[in-house]
């Protein structure tokens, strides 16, 4: 009798090492700590932005009980929320940052419109989901938009990130 539990012992141990999918290659100590700081980043600037819906929007406004603008409001979340220092207008921000595809887009990252006739107008924080929040002058307060809504998908330059 203990010969044929043995033997259906064996026999389910390597049907369940048959059935069991190899294991997947490991991402290397460096690339997970990039990628742990960069969601951690993203993720405070995401939050931070949140909080700030709803508060009023004023051209060149560069905190929330002043109101502000689209360049301001990216310039108080970064500084508060991720202790980076980005000063001047969209334009001036979109060449300090580092580009990026849309597709590469993830929360926290810097997403720019042309809605002034001219390169780099607007700026807004990507959230995820297709989704970002900005300072529009337009309904005058901090929002969030789709991007593929058809005035901002039409609008769209490029994208810009902070972190690596």
């Amino acid at each position: 009798m203990q010969i044929h539990t043995l033997i259906a012992c064996i026999f389910a141990i390597l049907l369940a090492a048959c059935g069991s999918a190899p294991p997947s290659p490991r991402p290397s100590s460096d690339a997970l700590a990039r990628s742990e700081a960069y969601s951690r980043q993203g993720n405070e600037v995401t939050l931070f932005a949140l909080g700030l819906i709803d508060t009023g929007y004023r051209f060149g406004g560069k905190n929330p009980e002043a109101g502000l603008d689209c360049s301001g409001m990216v310039s108080y979340i970064y500084n508060h929320a991720a202790g980076v220092t980005i000063k001047g207008s969209a334009a001036d921000i979109a060449r300090k940052g580092r580009p990026i595809e849309r597709n590469e887009l993830r929360a926290g990252d810097l997403v720019f419109f042309n809605t002034r006739n001219f390169r780099f107008s607007h700026v807004g924080v990507y959230i995820g989901g297709d989704r970002f929040i900005h300072a529009p002058s337009s309904n005058g307060h901090v929002r969030i938009d789709q991007m593929s809504a058809r005035y901002y998908a039409q609008r769209y330059e490029a994208a810009r990130t902070f972190f690596e």
